[in-house]
């Protein structure tokens, strides 16, 4: 490869962000939405790779804190944007740019990276796993009843401007962020992205709406929504495309979805991106007519493993040697032992026996605590070496709600 790798410069943001779109089609995107990523972008943080004068690969990487197990929010390198130009596919341009964005996550002292993958496959080889998966629904809210809480008519509903709520919406996610392993904490600028509606791209649909749900003169929950209207021969058909729905009660969340299910004039109500455990599969009635659907989410690389591992908390006390393989970080790759319960941990290298052989692959998949370690072993991706440490393991790692990232990146 000839290729140079450099920090993206200022004086090249348009020709790199051009790149970028060209990886993922070449539609160019609209001028709202390429403001605020450019607004967003860590340019210290983000790499291309030159030919000549010819930009022909991309990476970058946000600087985020995101929730582990236990409630911590731990740093971590949000990997974005990355792509090659078709020309250059299969010339080891994106290898090269993984080598030195892993390179730098660890120079920037942050235990973990993540990413949302256009295509799940690619990121394996790089040692990233997948640890959280997002669930889709499409209620038909003809036939489909919730049995809402005592107490859900006691929330009052309130619709206002998006960018009118913007802080008391802000305010009920923050309290949300320690609840779930996943979630972001919201940096400064990141407040806009809920709110970013470009008309161009609303397919029809209405200008994003916002309804809050109040309970004791304060702000306990919302969702922000776009209404897709749609007429047939028998009569309104519209659709309900919810982008996020927050509170901080049952009574307000099933407020929400009554609310949602309601609204005139539409017969469904469609979510891309809810936790694989969102209260509404047990709000709904009959669940067939949410047609629920599972997809990958949010892949997690360990780049330093002892200090990943030490960073989160475990469910159940544990006290294992874990023998990992890590060819692209070779700084991880050997034994560590790791003890940790509820209150914390610790993880070390260690030259005593190996209880479970894994790669860093399945440990990124596990360490949020939505995949666990035994099914990881029934595919062969683990090996149990002591007797009864699968078990421990997938109990210590595994949590009471389900890891989710609320929005992309």
């Amino acid at each position: 490869m000839t290729t140079e790798l450099r920090v993206l410069r200022q004086a090249d943001w348009d020709a790199w962000y051009e790149m970028v779109e060209l990886a993922f089609g070449g539609v160019a995107e609209a001028p709202e939405a390429a403001a605020l990523w450019r607004g967003l972008a860590r340019f210290d943080r983000s790499i291309g790779a030159w030919d000549g004068p010819e930009v022909v690969g991309t990476t970058g990487a946000f600087d985020f804190r995101i929730t582990v197990p236990g409630g911590a929010a731990v740093p971590a390198a949000g990997v974005t944007m990355v792509g090659v130009r078709p020309t250059h596919r299969r010339r080891g341009v994106l290898r090269a740019m993984m080598r030195r964005q892993l390179d730098d996550v660890r120079a920037w002292g942050e235990p973990i990276a993540v990413l949302t993958a256009s295509e799940p496959e690619i990121y394996g080889r790089f040692g990233y796993g997948i640890a959280t998966h997002s669930l889709r629904v499409a209620v038909d809210t003809t036939r489909v009843r919730l049995a809402v809480p005592d107490g859900t008519d006691g929330v009052r509903l309130r619709l206002s401007k998006p960018d009118e709520a913007r802080d008391a919406c802000e305010a009920v996610y923050a309290r949300r962020v320690a609840a779930r392993p996943g979630m972001l904490e919201r940096r400064p600028g990141w407040e806009a992205l809920p709110l970013l509606d470009p008309a161009g791209e609303r397919a029809g649909a209405s200008p994003l709406q916002c309804v809050l749900a109040e309970a004791g003169g304060r702000v306990v929950g919302y969702a922000r929504y776009a209404v897709n209207p749609e007429w047939t021969q028998a009569g309104p058909n519209g659709t309900v495309l919810l982008r996020d729905v927050e509170a901080l009660t049952p009574e307000a969340y099933a407020a929400l979805w009554r609310y949602l299910c309601g609204i005139d004039l539409t017969s469904r109500v469609v979510a891309e991106n809810r936790p694989v455990d969102d209260p509404l599969l047990h709000l709904a009635g009959d669940v067939r007519r949410c047609e629920p659907a599972v997809r990958d989410q949010l892949h997690v690389r360990l780049v330093d493993v002892g200090a990943a591992l030490a960073a989160r908390a475990y469910r159940t006390p544990l006290d294992m040697v874990f023998e990992v393989a890590d060819d692209f970080c070779p700084w991880n790759a050997g034994r560590w032992r790791l003890s940790g319960d509820p209150k914390g941990a610790s993880c070390e290298r260690t030259e005593d026996a190996a209880d479970l052989v894994l790669s860093v692959r399945e440990l990124g998949a596990a360490y949020l605590g939505g995949v666990s370690p035994a099914s990881l072993a029934a595919a062969g991706r683990v090996v149990e070496v002591r007797e009864g440490a699968l078990e421990e393991a997938a109990t210590a790692f595994g949590g009471s709600v389900a890891p989710w990232l609320p929005h992309g990146f």
